[in-house]
């Protein structure tokens, strides 16, 4: 698909790779809408491009997440793009030294990085059912993201790694329905990237963590995410997968 012209939304776009991402498709033309919690650096993002626009949105709230195609498909004149971004991460052991897992954190960790997800892709993908179709017979492209902790869940991400494998899985099957309407569904699922997440950290512990992976022996950075989604959205043959995008890193169980 080619991306000039396009409608696009980016769940998760104030920071990180969401950001990064509605950052580089704004500068190859489309016609953005960035869809976030946080309204300051929301705004911040959009400010910088041609045809931006900010949709306060909590992934979590169904009414929300449909008013945000809503203003997508009314700013991009038809929606043709959704990059899944929002998401958290938890750090929480089974048993722990305070006991059990809290039920209520894993569950909006899963409500968050698996429902959200959902309930834009099913949004979206019913919006993107109306565009007409290009040479092709493709109509839109909806990209999730994952994490490598879908398949190296680390000790204290039961909820984060099931919350991601979760989103992992759901990609084949989204993409067998959605092939019938000409809708492509991909995820990509990140290793260790230089996001707000890791902003916290020591700068050592920032460069160790990054030295785990084998090549390249650093952090992604979230421009390499977005070039990531450039290249799915032009590839018409890339469907119904998930790509690791994480330097060779295989995680440790702790």
């Amino acid at each position: 698909m080619d991306i000039r012209g396009t409608g696009a939304l980016v769940t998760g776009g104030a920071s990180g790779l969401g950001a990064a991402t509605a950052r580089r498709l704004a500068a190859l033309g489309a016609r953005v809408t960035v869809a976030d919690l946080n309204p300051d650096l929301g705004h911040q993002v959009v400010a910088d491009m041609a045809d931006g626009r900010f949709v306060h949105t909590d992934v979590t709230d169904e009414a929300a997440c449909a008013a945000a195609v809503a203003a997508a498909l009314e700013h991009g004149d038809g929606l043709h793009i959704l990059v899944n971004c929002a998401g958290i991460a938890l750090a929480e052991r089974i048993l722990g030294k305070e006991g059990r897992h809290d039920l209520h954190r894993f569950r909006r960790t899963v409500e968050i990085n698996l429902v959200g997800t959902f309930t834009m892709l099913m949004y979206a993908a019913e919006a993107m059912a109306r565009n007409q179709p290009n040479h092709e017979g493709e109509r839109g492209v909806i990209v999730n993201t994952a994490s490598i902790a879908a398949f190296d869940g680390q000790i204290g991400q039961a909820a984060y790694a099931a919350s991601k494998g979760a989103v992992a899985a759901l990609t084949l099957p989204a993409a067998r329905e959605l092939a019938r309407i000409g809708v492509r569904v991909m995820t990509i699922a990140p290793g260790l990237f230089d996001t707000a997440m890791m902003a916290g950290l020591p700068e050592a512990a920032r460069v160790s963590l990054g030295q785990q992976a084998p090549f390249p022996a650093r952090l992604g950075r979230p421009e390499e995410y977005a070039a990531l989604v450039e290249h799915i959205i032009q590839n018409p043959m890339l469907n119904g997968e998930v790509i690791r995008l994480d330097g060779a890193l295989r995680m440790a169980p702790r």
